[in-house]
């Protein structure tokens, strides 16, 4: 992989001419985000999906190579700009840095879990809603409703639907492909018979008649009904409208979080494991704490791909 490529050195280096840094600063920070690229790069993570945990485990990398405090804190102050930045490019959602101390390095607790069956709740209450006017509401509404029910069925993560296609959605088998990335296995799961149902009519029906509206031309399975393309757009839209559902409702991390721990409770760990797609069985064993207590303590900091 060519680093330079990797983490838009050029489009990042004008981020930091058009904030007014300093041409050492910007050399300083350049250079930081540079071997930051390089580890991350060594270490098989895509810069696009770090996590806290990955942050914490570069600066524990930094501080055995004996860099003092003051050098740590610039270090993650550099790459927190760095992500503010892809922030600003709509490449990322979220400042993984966003919640480091060097002083002890904070812990991120994780938000209250859903049960299956308040997971089912929230589906069936968004799925069940009343569209407003307008064809284009209609639309997104049944879009929405497959993303959810994949989301709350599959446990499947904001970057695997963004690159689902057509030919993913098995209409013999009853099934949905999920292609492995970097961090993540392949995987095959079963879909509900309501779900398969609603993916017919998606596929055949509303996908077409939002490739119509949009004029657009893609494999994507799941499209916006705007101009652009940025998956991310449509879900924060999406969690928007659940929130408003149901206020304890924070992200889709959380959503698939209480996917695995529902898992977890029923199914032995290593076909938890394959459900949710971990490349590491410690991964899954994160989930395993022994109450919900443990767990919302205890789960980002062990797990590097929720």
């Amino acid at each position: 992989m060519e680093i330079e490529t990797n983490y838009k050195a050029e489009v990042f280096a004008e981020y930091l001419i058009l904030k007014g840094y300093t041409k050492q600063t910007q050399e300083s920070i350049k250079g930081a985000i540079k071997r930051f690229a390089s580890w991350c790069d060594e270490q098989n993570i895509e810069l696009q999906t770090i996590s806290y945990n990955d942050v914490v485990a570069y600066v524990n990398y930094n501080k055995k190579k004996g860099n003092k405090q003051r050098t740590l804190q610039v270090t993650v102050a550099y790459i927190k700009h760095y992500y503010n930045f892809l922030i600003n490019e709509n490449e990322v959602t979220e400042n993984p840095c966003s919640n480091v101390d060097i002083k002890g390095i904070k812990r991120k607790i994780l938000y209250e879990t859903f049960t299956t069956e308040e997971l089912e709740s929230i589906y069936k209450i968004y799925a069940n809603q009343t569209p407003s006017a307008g064809i284009g509401s209609n639309l997104t509404l049944k879009r929405n409703k497959v993303i959810l029910g994949l989301i709350i069925y599959q446990g499947l993560r904001t970057e695997e639907l963004a690159r689902l296609t057509i030919v993913d959605v098995k209409m013999r088998e009853g099934k949905i492909g999920i292609a492995g990335s970097r961090r993540t296995n392949e995987r095959e799961l079963n879909l509900e018979a309501h779900q398969l149902y609603d993916l017919i009519d998606y596929i055949n029906d509303t996908r077409k008649m939002i490739l119509v509206v949009t004029g657009k031309n893609t494999d994507a399975l799941f499209l916006s009904l705007g101009s652009g393309d940025k998956f991310h757009n449509l879900m924060d839209k999406l969690v928007k409208k659940l929130k408003q559902q149901n206020k304890k409702i924070k992200d889709i991390k959380q959503l698939r979080a209480s996917v695995i721990v529902n898992w977890l409770k029923v199914h032995n760990i290593r076909k938890a494991q394959y459900y949710a797609g971990h490349r590491y069985v410690s991964s899954t064993e994160a989930y395993q704490a022994n109450n919900m207590d443990d767990l919302k303590e205890d789960v980002n900091k062990y797990h590097p791909d929720l």
